[in-house]
């Protein structure tokens, strides 16, 4: 926990309006950019023109998005980061061996993080088909994917209490957990079974399924998944067929962690 006095509230604010954009809003302006980020329409002005001038926005002058100059990070993250370096390959294997779309995740407050990911690959080449959203660097919300829910499973029980208290669960289809006794029934029974079956709860049509990536001392630093169209794979192909490849690559890659 930092100290008070250590803290810049400047660069708090200024990284809330930086993670306002994402897929589903990719361009804002400041009404929109202060909602998002808590803060007033002023401020959020000034931290959009700031942005801007800096490069990492670009703008028409009412609406800002994002420059490429963002990629600086996300580049210098897959460089120095072991875990991308280490799964990239073990993911490349597994969709050349069954034509599905892998993903290894990591979990960052109320959202995972993509880090690492394979397309699928059909007939000799990559398919350019994915469920939406499921690219590089993109944040899904934790309560309602597969390695979301493997990832909280790995909390500690008073830490996933924590994490969950008070915390509103946005509801993105039908099928979406928003009840949080229900969310912890879930998690209780996946942290039995080591591994978290999600159908249709973020995208209508697709399921995936995830276990948990630990290191030689027992601690889960990722979640590995697969996902694949409801209509291609049943839930019970997924758990046949996937399942064990998943546990395998997750104790093979286990030393390397």
């Amino acid at each position: 926990m930092i100290a008070k006095a250590d803290l810049i509230e400047g660069m708090v604010k200024g990284l809330a309006v930086l993670e306002s954009f994402d897929t589903e809003r990719q361009r804002l302006n400041a009404t929109l950019a202060a909602q998002r980020a808590g803060i007033t329409r002023a401020a959020a002005r000034r931290h959009l023109l700031t942005l801007a001038h800096l490069g990492y926005l670009e703008s028409d002058g009412s609406w800002f998005w994002l420059s490429s100059k963002v990629l600086r990070f996300s580049g210098s993250y897959l460089a120095s980061s072991r875990l991308p370096r280490v799964l990239q390959a073990p993911l490349e294997r597994l969709a050349l061996r069954t034509g599905e779309s892998f993903s290894a995740v990591v979990l960052g407050g109320d959202e995972v993080v993509i880090v690492a990911r394979s397309s699928p690959v059909h007939a000799g080449a990559p398919s350019t088909v994915l469920p939406y959203g499921l690219h590089l660097g993109a944040r899904l919300p934790a309560h309602a994917t597969s390695t979301g829910k493997v990832l909280l499973a790995a909390l500690p029980k008073p830490e996933f209490a924590a994490w969950l208290k008070g915390r509103p669960l946005a509801r993105l289809t039908a099928h979406t957990l928003t009840e949080s006794r229900a969310l912890s029934v879930l998690i209780e029974a996946v942290r039995k079974q080591d591994y978290c079956l999600s159908s249709e709860e973020h995208e209508l049509g697709v399921h995936a399924l995830a276990v948990p990536l630990r290191d030689n001392q027992g601690r889960t630093v990722a979640a590995l998944n697969v996902v694949a169209e409801t209509s291609r794979l049943s839930a019970e192909d997924l758990k046949r067929d996937l399942l064990p490849l998943l546990w395998e690559t997750a104790a093979a890659v286990r030393p390397m962690l």
